[in-house]
């Protein structure tokens, strides 16, 4: 078999992949794909419990799987987590920058202390991540980086102001850090996922006619899954986006393709 062949391009082997959050959700989704296609999996993430589950279902799926725990917030602990990942596993390969966190409120309702809690997980820790592997990446001869914005770094959401300015900031982000470390072959790409059954969205699909509304607007004709994810995954981490990078993808299903799903009358 060549490189050339498909098979090839997606296959992982031999690379290392951290993923920050990556014990449950979209994470979790995320590195079911990668260690399918052969990757060793490095979960960064602060629930032990977790990160225990996580490690023995992807181990089961018969990949090499490191849990650490990080919280992603405090600088230091994230170049702790890089130095002990380089020690066990020889370098960094990959990084899905996935941990993330969404408190809902009207825009006059926030304080100063949540709005840095949310700032501090969701742009400051993906910027210092990004940094840390930097150096392991360049060594190795260039990486791949994939953060995760949402819907709403491309459409507002009245009730999660914070959330989407920093989602979209993460697009951003991505798209200058292409430019700035292309030449360092390290490719970067934001995935931006839409209506996903995940613990994060329990609380929105409780709400009344909200679920209902979602369905009515995408053409799949179903919420997503972590599992989705795992192809998109795949692909961003392999040498198959080895000329895509500065980019973004939306995961929802046809969501954001259209105004509804109805037929318009004939002139």
């Amino acid at each position: 078999m060549t490189s050339s062949t498909p098979i090839a391009l997606f296959n992982l082997e031999g690379k290392v992949a951290v993923i920050t959050g990556g014990n449950g959700g979209i994470g979790l989704g995320c590195a079911r794909g990668l260690a399918k296609a052969g990757a060793t999996i490095v979960i960064w993430a602060r629930d032990t419990s977790k990160n225990a589950a996580a490690k023995s279902e992807l181990e089961a799926l018969g990949a090499t799987v490191i849990t650490l725990e990080v919280d992603v917030t405090d600088r230091a602990a994230v170049e702790s987590a890089t130095a002990r990942t380089i020690e066990l596993c020889g370098g960094i390969d990959i990084l899905f920058a996935n941990a993330g966190v969404n408190i809902r409120m009207r825009p006059e309702e926030y304080t100063e202390d949540i709005v840095d809690q949310i700032i501090d997980v969701n742009l400051k820790a993906v910027f210092h991540c990004c940094q840390s592997v930097y150096p392991a990446m360049t060594a190795r001869g260039g990486g791949k980086i994939i953060l995760i914005g949402s819907l709403t770094s491309v459409q507002g959401l009245g009730v999660a102001p914070v959330y989407s300015a920093t989602k979209g900031a993460v697009v951003q982000l991505a798209k200058s850090l292409a430019a700035a470390w292309g030449a360092q072959n390290i490719q970067v790409n934001t995935i931006l996922p839409g209506w996903i059954v995940t613990e994060m969205t329990s609380v929105t699909r409780a709400v009344p006619g909200l679920p209902e509304h979602v369905l009515s607007r995408t053409p799949a004709g179903r919420w997503g899954s972590p599992a989705d994810f795992e192809g998109i995954a795949t692909f961003f981490a392999s040498g198959a986006s080895d000329f895509v990078t500065g980019t973004d993808i939306q995961i929802d299903g046809g969501f954001t393709s259209t105004l509804a799903i109805f037929d318009l009358p004939k002139n």
